[in-house]
């Protein structure tokens, strides 16, 4: 069975995450979307329980994709499947270059572990959870942005219910 891992800290999924997802569960068997704690990000707009619980919503379509969490090494996490390979979305050259350090990186810790890199549908070239959280704070429509599963939580996590900022 290919299993393939989808790591990210999903904070929160937007579409452009759901994209990739899709068309990686079009290509292997099994698709782990792996929420990671991730010490560089802070002040997260959601908890990693929160994270999980939504993306879980929102995968819900996918018959073999399934959500969990990890607090350690990527690397060290893809020990658990046989043959498991890392999915990355690319949006620019600027995603390639930090992904492509990842990569070498996570080889040279699970010299098995290989990473694919899957360019981002035109539509979601701009797209990233960053804008989403800003958007969110001034209740803007975000339905070409996120999941439908979503955007209610994420609206009432920005304070957009109530008027914004």
């Amino acid at each position: 069975m290919s299993t393939a891992i989808c790591p990210g800290s999903f904070d929160p999924v937007t579409l452009g995450h759901l994209n990739i997802i899709r068309r990686t569960s079009r290509i292997f068997d099994k698709v782990v979307v792996l929420v990671a704690y991730n010490a560089a990000k802070q002040r997260p707009m959601f908890t990693i329980e929160e994270r999980v619980e939504m993306i879980s919503r929102v995968v819900a379509r996918f018959r073999n994709v399934e959500v969990d969490t990890y607090d350690g090494l990527l690397a060290e996490y893809a020990k658990r499947y046989k043959d498991a390979i890392i999915v990355k979305g690319l949006r620019a050259s600027t995603d390639f270059e930090n992904e492509f350090r990842m990569a070498q990186i996570n080889k040279t810790i699970n010299p098995a572990l290989e990473t694919m890199f899957l360019t981002s549908s035109e539509k979601y070239t701009f797209l990233s959870s960053s804008v989403v959280r800003e958007l969110a704070g001034y209740g803007a429509d975000l339905s070409e942005f996120l999941p439908r599963e979503i955007i209610k939580d994420v609206l009432a996590r920005a304070g957009a219910g109530a008027g914004g900022r």
